[in-house]
C-alpha cells in the first residue's frame, strides 16, 4: 500500500482500500459535462461508481486497486448501496 492511501485512510474513517479487484463489467455514460463510469467487481454485489471529465479505456477483464466508501442512494423511494470511488489505479 502507498503512503497516499495510508495517509487518505488515516485522514478518512469510513474510506476501504481494496487491491487486487477483477472487473467483470465497466459501463460509461454521459451526464451534463461528466461521464459516470461504473464497475462491477468479481465477488461484489454492488456497484462501484466514479466521475471523469473525459471518457476512460475499458477496465473490463482487468485487476485494479480502489479506494472507496459505501453510500446510499434513494431511487423511487427505494434505497441502493453503491461504492463512490474515490481513487482507482490498475494493479
Amino acid at each position: 500500500m502507498s503512503k497516499d492511501v495510508k495517509k487518505l485512510l488515516a485522514n478518512h474513517e469510513n474510506l476501504i482500500h481494496s487491491e487486487g479487484l477483477k472487473v467483470l463489467s465497466h459501463v460509461q455514460r454521459q451526464e451534463d459535462d461528466w461521464y459516470i463510469n461504473t464497475l462491477m467487481l468479481e465477488g461484489i454485489d454492488v456497484p462501484f461508481k466514479y466521475k471523469r471529465k473525459q471518457p476512460y479505456k475499458s477496465l473490463k477483464g482487468t485487476q485494479v486497486n480502489l479506494t472507496y466508501y459505501p453510500e446510499i442512494n434513494t431511487v423511487a423511494g427505494l434505497e441502493f448501496e453503491t461504492m463512490k470511488v474515490v481513487r482507482l489505479k490498475q494493479s
